[in-house]
């Protein structure tokens, strides 16, 4: 890659699942030519580099939750470790939430790198109008890491088809001095917001899945008591009309 850039990219995240599905997948620039498979969106932890990672799965319910779908951006230089219980809030730099998830049209992402600020535009909703997801300034990334693309669904499924990817050299500034050897050496490393140490979640006295029950069965159980509630007022009404034929 080149000192300034910009990639577009087309993608569409869909499955059958309508309340339950996941993972996610991540789009990376990183030292690694062969990323080895891992638990961040199915590759290894510790990487060194950027990843940025589209998210449709909520692991964490705790302090600093978010919503989902979630496109975030992770910048390692190999030492780091990604927090996956809490969706890596812990680790981002910058995070925006997307509706990108089971959509009738396809989704594109413009990521900018130009002069150490690192940008992110999306089109979620198909209407060719850009939606700035985030930017954050001071992002040092090496050139000559490797493009790759990796996917996670985990016990859920989902489909996640990468329709397109382009990559543009974007030009330097009029008298912008590049020394090559210099930018081939440098650690990857961002400002953007601290890292915060791990919070583990607090043990709910139920699942998800058994409150999900819970709250179906509470339903249905409501709905049979309201109708024979209903069911028993009807009947008075109609026994009152027939006695009253009788007089």
């Amino acid at each position: 890659m080149a000192r300034n850039w910009e990639m577009l990219l087309e993608f569409k995240v869909h499955g059958a699942g309508r309340t339950l599905y996941g993972d996610g997948f991540a789009l990376w620039y990183v030292a690694e030519r062969n990323l080895k498979p891992g638990e961040i969106f199915g590759a290894k932890n510790n990487f060194k580099g950027l990843g940025i990672f589209f998210d449709t799965y909520s692991n964490h319910n705790g302090e600093h939750h978010h919503g989902h779908p979630y496109v975030s951006a992770v910048v390692f230089n190999g030492t780091q470790k990604y927090d996956h219980d809490t969706d890596g809030t812990h680790n981002e730099i910058a995070g925006c939430q997307s509706s990108f998830r089971g959509q009738k049209h396809d989704t594109v992402a413009s990521i900018k790198y130009i002069n150490n600020v690192l940008t992110v535009h999306m089109d979620a909703r198909g209407k060719n109008k850009w939606t700035k997801c985030f930017e954050v300034k001071n992002v040092i990334l090496p050139i000559g890491y490797h493009l790759g693309f990796s996917a996670q669904t985990g016990q859920l499924a989902d489909n996640h088809d990468i329709l397109m990817l382009k990559t543009y050299e974007v030009d330097l500034l009029p008298g912008q001095a590049f020394n090559q050897e210099e930018a081939l050496k440098l650690v990857p490393s961002a400002d953007g917001e601290p890292e915060r140490p791990h919070v583990d979640d607090q043990v709910p006295l139920f699942s998800r899945r058994v409150r999900t029950i819970f709250y179906i069965c509470f339903g249905l159980v409501f709905i049979l008591i309201v109708g024979g509630v209903a069911w028993h007022y009807y009947q008075r009404l109609v026994a009152a009309k027939n006695k009253k034929r009788f007089y």
